[in-house]
């Protein structure tokens, strides 16, 4: 029989990241039944005293690097080694945070597998001990039932023929999946990013601003397995840039001649002598714009909001700042197009008029300018703050970070706040207009005794508008074509309920259970519509986020059915 290694290991201290090995001279003596495969945490060290090998046995210091290569993963390593050089004291509770990061990456993925039409797999199995998925090769890949609306960590370990995998991208090159290997190492700097957001949290607090809240929501997507992935960007840029480490940002700005800007609205950023100046996220400038000249002496100081390159301004009452960020973060990249600033006027001013027949329930953070340099690269958009909308003793919460609140964990609340939500997107789609309303774009006010009052929407750019709706309110349709405007029922519900309903109300809710009971008390009391009915019967849709990360040549947004938990026989 074949000598195996084993490893010998104690608690880390700060500047200890490195597992030793010793060859064992003796296999174990217990039968395994599968392999186990573990990736291994920076936070392992060299044994205790007692255990020190001798010097014969000692291995160099390439050998150990070697096998930390070999048994975990880089950016878990590249992660550990920059912290103890620009933030030591954070070492211990990145490394302790993660095995919950990967528990978190890898039940998003464990949720993709079971629930998208992943062509890999041919059918789906479900027992009584979790859910087996058969794959073409014919390979078994076994794990947990997954719930398609949990948010809590519920996937430990998945099971590939017989081995064991706890690191979501190690299964992924397992796998081998074609473009799995780019998004096994999207997955893996998702991990790592996820355990230093964890890491550098303060005791629970109080929020009393917008932006306190968006810096609260730690883990990003609730059901995105790059919920965290951020490549590209350094330790030491993530805890400069990053939301959930609650820094001051410093926006650069960069003065283009006037005529060769594309500006929609009033854009309220110019200088003395008439060129036009763009805000532009540091990240941007240093590695992206590296030819253009940030003005001397100017910037606009701001605090990053949930999708870091949104910030809003520092100074009492100053707007929403969308600058352009050339990053893939989460699934896209997060630059801004041209279209976008194209139509931001026109889509802001119609989207208002057709909110104010909603009675009050529903305000628009208005766009106040966009502007672009004929370039993704090199453009932004100022809009309202949300604070806008919100009376004395009010706040405004995003809905992302409902979850974290004290009023989600009551059933009572959660199936107003429902109720609410529908009634204004479902009034709204019948108008002829269908949000894109998760959990960012998405707003809440509370009253000063915590009940939901009214809702606020920002970030106008993927919406969907329906000339032949509009028509039948008698709503004149706005001077728009591309790809907001559409007829398409299919097309217009799947914004709807794929963003509302499979994903904010299901990452309040946190379960099947949860938002069934939520859906099923605040239907009652919603006027019947052939919206309405599609929504209570059949599966929901939601995007297929793993299978559109594993197509990246895939043409935009590919959907998934999950089951309706309003459905008979459904397990809530």
């Amino acid at each position: 029989m074949e000598s195996t290694r084993s490893i010998r290991s104690v608690r880390c201290t700060d500047d200890q990241y490195l597992r030793r090995h010793t060859p064992a001279t003796t296999p174990s003596p217990t039968p395994r039944s599968r392999t186990v495969h573990r990736p291994r945490t920076p936070a392992e060290t060299e044994p205790s005293p007692a255990a020190e090998p001798s010097p014969a046995a000692e291995p160099s210091l390439a050998a150990e690097q070697s096998f930390a290569a070999e048994q975990s993963f880089a950016a878990e390593q590249s992660f550990a080694a920059e912290l103890r050089t620009v933030r030591p004291a954070l070492l211990p509770r990145y490394a302790a945070g993660l095995p919950g990061a990967r528990a978190a990456v890898l039940t998003r993925l464990w949720r993709g597998l079971v629930h998208e039409p992943l062509p890999w797999i041919t059918h789906r199995e479900p027992g009584s001990g979790g859910m087996t998925l058969h794959l073409a090769d014919g390979r078994r890949l076994h794990g947990p039932h997954s719930d398609a609306y949990g948010t809590a960590a519920s996937v430990a370990e998945v099971e590939l023929d017989g081995t064991a995998y706890d690191h979501p991208a190690a299964l992924m090159t397992a796998l081998s999946f074609p473009y799995g290997d780019g998004f096994a190492a999207e997955l893996d700097h998702s991990v790592a990013s996820l355990a230093l957001s964890r890491a550098d949290q303060p005791p629970p607090g109080h929020p009393r601003t917008t932006w306190e809240w968006e810096q609260r929501i730690v883990d990003g997507h609730p059901f995105h397995p790059n919920c965290r992935s951020r490549p590209g960007f350094s330790v030491a840029e993530q805890l400069a840039y990053g939301p959930e480490h609650r820094p001051l940002v410093e926006l650069g700005l960069v003065a283009v001649p006037e005529e060769t800007c594309l500006v929609s609205g009033e854009w309220p950023y110019r200088e003395a002598g008439g060129r036009t100046v763009i805000p532009v996220h540091p990240w941007q400038a240093r590695h992206v714009l590296k030819d253009e000249r940030i003005v001397d002496g100017t910037g606009i100081t701001a605090h990053p909001l949930m999708s870091l390159r949104t910030l809003a301004d520092a100074t009492p009452g100053g707007p929403h700042i969308k600058t352009a960020l050339s990053a893939r973060l989460t699934s896209a990249v997060r630059d801004i197009s041209v279209y976008s600033i194209e139509t931001a006027a026109t889509v802001s001013a119609f989207l208002e008029a057709v909110a104010a027949r909603l009675d009050g329930l529903l305000h628009i953070t208005r766009t106040l300018g966009a502007v672009t340099a004929h370039t993704p690269d090199l453009a932004a958009v100022v809009r309202e703050a949300p604070e806008t909308y919100a009376a004395e003793g009010e706040r405004v919460v995003p809905v992302a970070a409902l979850a974290t609140t004290e009023q989600a964990r009551s059933a009572s609340w959660r199936a107003e706040f429902t109720r609410l939500a529908l009634t204004v997107s479902l009034r709204l789609l019948d108008l002829g207009v269908a949000l894109e309303a998760h959990g960012q774009n998405l707003l809440v006010v509370l009253s000063p005794s915590g009940a939901p009052t009214r809702l606020i929407y920002r970030d106008l750019a993927d919406i969907r508008i329906s000339p032949a709706r509009l028509a039948r309110h008698g709503i004149p349709a706005p001077d728009l074509s591309g790809r907001l405007i559409t007829d398409d029922e299919t097309t217009l519900r799947r914004k709807l309920f794929g963003s509302l309903v499979t994903g904010t109300l299901g990452a309040t809710a946190g379960s099947s259970a949860s938002l069934g009971e939520a859906l099923a008390t605040a239907v009652r009391d919603l006027p019947p519509s052939p919206d309405l009915a599609t929504l209570l019967n059949g599966p929901l849709p939601t995007k297929a986020l793993t299978l559109m990360r594993l197509s990246p040549r895939g043409p935009g947004d590919i959907w998934a059915q999950v089951p309706n938990p309003l459905a008979p026989g459904h397990p809530s």
